[in-house]
């Protein structure tokens, strides 16, 4: 039997720190501008990493993650893990209230599960917790969470949009229309949402953490233009942003209007490829397209310093990072991809169509491919599409190829598994290997470090033969806010949690 672990961290640990000595101060609106308009506010429903940044604040979690990606506890105080890793005893933080008044509670807990699996309901969490067997109320306070196997990456899972906690009561009466107007238990509640304008939350008074909800209202505002959004910062009329250009970054860190914070993150970025349907439904032509691009000049012509040019899914210093194809950046070889092109029968080269939503970068990275790729007779249609249309073109898989990556997860399976196992829910390319769905499922169970480092390898040297995906790069994490915004502390994950921060005048 596994040795039972019990975790229990002071609610300092949870705050992660102040980031500055100062005391808090109440009131004000802080002004957020996003890079595009979150397309859904049910955290069970969702697809979209700019939905998060709105969860955060809206939504409690059962665990949460600090900055060295170590899980802390939020509305689960303590938990123990026997039965050789299949049970989840969870110890729930008391006096939890939900924005319409209603308790939570361990039932609380059993009604998400269930919401989340529930096959008519279609959840885009079902495939993150699809190995729970069973939720037990034990007491008021205590949840018991039985697994079909051991799954490492558990707690992981749980301290994002599957551990984000709904109103039960809420989700009973609105059904699908939960979106329209969600309802959380995080320290503000929903307002109100009007497409491509703004998302408004405003301070929940009831909330267990009384150090936060320091402001009145939080304000999120879309600006896919990433001048746009730069510029408005810069102007005061924003407070914080989400994502920073890379061509920006150089100038912003001398630029005194504006506060800087840079790391390492957990995303990637990189290529979906329709495997489906023609020109991808052919192996070597997508290994002539690989075989076409310079990862290393990409990444400076376009980004300079702020990327590391990348080969798979796990980011330096991840568990992984070191494993196989991933480690290994290839090199570009023309002669390669004219002989893949000729295995693939099509000698002369082929033609298809690359989308993108409208961001500066990303058409950046386009052109430079469309560039590269030509050399060998690869012709690079370039098309732009909004951001919500895309994701719908990635999840229905009606697409050629679309240039979009991923935000990342603390634990390396949630940067692989749903992305390419059979039938994942993150699996946009429609790809499938029994093979590889064995070792992704293998490393899932395993406990050890080095165990899951030579599963991983082993899959990414699977992946690095089928290229369902071309990984392209790994991006460096970057906020940037007003000198007046204080409190805010950098998280890899790249999600702004903003319950403890306050405005200076």
């Amino acid at each position: 039997m596994l040795a039972a672990s019990v975790i229990l961290v002071l609610i300092w640990g949870l705050m992660g720190g102040l980031a500055s000595a100062q005391t808090p101060r109440r009131g004000g609106v802080l002004r957020v501008g996003l890079n595009a308009d979150p397309p859904n506010m049910d955290p069970h429903q969702s697809h979209a990493a700019v939905d998060r940044q709105v969860f955060q604040n809206l939504f409690d979690k059962l665990v949460d993650i600090n900055q060295d990606l170590e899980i802390i506890p939020m509305l689960a105080l303590s938990w123990t893990i026997t039965n050789n890793g299949r049970t989840y005893t969870f110890k729930l933080r008391p006096n939890v209230v939900f924005h319409d008044g209603t308790p939570f509670n361990a039932e609380a807990v059993r009604y998400n599960f269930e919401r989340m699996l529930d096959p008519a309901f279609a959840s885009a969490r079902r495939s993150e917790v699809d190995l729970v067997q069973r939720v037990t109320v034990i007491d008021p306070l205590t949840v018991q969470i039985d697994l079909e196997k051991p799954f490492s990456p558990f707690l992981a899972v749980l301290s994002d949009r599957a551990g984000m906690m709904v109103s039960p009561t809420a989700a009973r009466r609105q059904g699908r229309d939960f979106a329209r107007e969600p309802v959380g238990s995080g320290p503000y509640r929903f307002v109100e949402k009007r497409p491509q304008e703004r998302t408004v939350l405003e301070r929940f008074d009831r909330h267990w953490d009384r150090t936060a909800g320091n402001v009145d209202r939080i304000i999120f505002r879309p600006f896919p233009d990433e001048q746009a959004r730069l510029a408005n910062l810069r102007a005061g009329e924003l407070d914080i942003i989400d994502q920073v250009a890379p061509t920006d970054v150089p100038a912003l860190r001398t630029d005194a209007r504006v506060r800087l914070l840079e790391r390492e993150s957990v995303g990637w970025q990189g290529i979906w490829l329709m495997v489906q349907v023609p020109p991808f439904n052919n192996r070597a032509l997508r290994q002539a397209f690989n075989a076409s691009i310079d990862r290393r000049t990409l990444a400076r012509v376009v980004f300079g310093e702020t990327v590391t040019p990348g080969n798979g899914p796990f980011p330096p210093g991840m568990l992984g990072s070191d494993s196989g194809p991933n480690a290994r950046i290839p090199e570009r070889n023309l002669d390669v991809a004219r002989t893949k092109l000729r295995e693939g029968g099509q000698p002369g080269g082929f033609a298809f169509t690359l989308r993108m939503q409208p961001r500066r970068a990303d058409q950046q990275v386009a052109q430079v491919i469309q560039s590269m790729a030509g050399e060998v007779g690869i012709r690079v249609n370039i098309e732009i599409v909004e951001f919500g249309a895309l994701l719908s073109q990635l999840r229905t898989q009606k697409f050629e190829a679309i240039l979009n990556g991923w935000s990342g997860r603390p634990d390396p399976d949630g940067n692989i598994h749903e992305f390419f196992v059979t039938g994942g829910g993150g699996n946009n390319s429609g790809y499938s290997n029994p093979r590889l769905d064995s070792m992704l499922d293998a490393a899932r169970i395993l406990t050890t470090a080095d165990h899951r480092r030579r599963v991983y390898a082993e899959v990414l040297t699977v992946l690095n033969e089928d290229l369902p995906y071309v990984f392209l790069y790994w991006p460096r994490e970057y906020k940037a806010m007003s000198p007046k915004l204080q409190g805010f502390v950098q998280i890899p994950d790249g999600m702004m949690r903003l319950r403890h921060v306050w405005l200076n005048p």
